[in-house]
């Protein structure tokens, strides 16, 4: 079934370009430059009411970005991965833990030879 290449594909009969007169007047716009430590510049749109945010994330790079070129923000300090162990450590001393772990065992050996069935 051919129709000659007239027909666009999506649309329907009589419909054209949604512009202003079907939308309504677009708001009145402020674009503000963002810059990040990479050198890149961002540009969003803001609307002249709203409050412009301190800082934005390039969306190139992913560092934050500030509206002042000379100083832009610096990249985040990126803490490495901490296993529970070394939370642990953080909050007990070492004879905290010994004192710990010898009531744990103490009364894991009272249980056993209460005869407690363990899963």
């Amino acid at each position: 079934m051919s129709n000659g290449g007239n027909a666009i594909r999506g649309s329907r009969v009589g419909a054209g370009p949604m512009g202003e007169a079907e939308r309504g007047e677009a708001a009145p716009r402020l674009v503000v430059s963002f810059f990040c430590s990479n050198g890149h510049e961002t540009r969003p749109a803001f609307a002249v009411d709203a409050a412009i945010p301190e800082e934005w994330d390039c969306p190139r790079c992913g560092l934050p970005a500030s509206t002042d070129q000379e100083n832009p923000p610096p990249p985040p300090k990126i803490l490495p991965y901490k296993t529970h162990l070394a939370y642990v450590k953080e909050r007990r001393s070492e004879s905290e833990a010994a004192a710990i772990l010898n009531e744990a065992v103490t009364e894991l050996r009272a249980r056993r030879k209460r005869g407690d069935v363990f899963y």
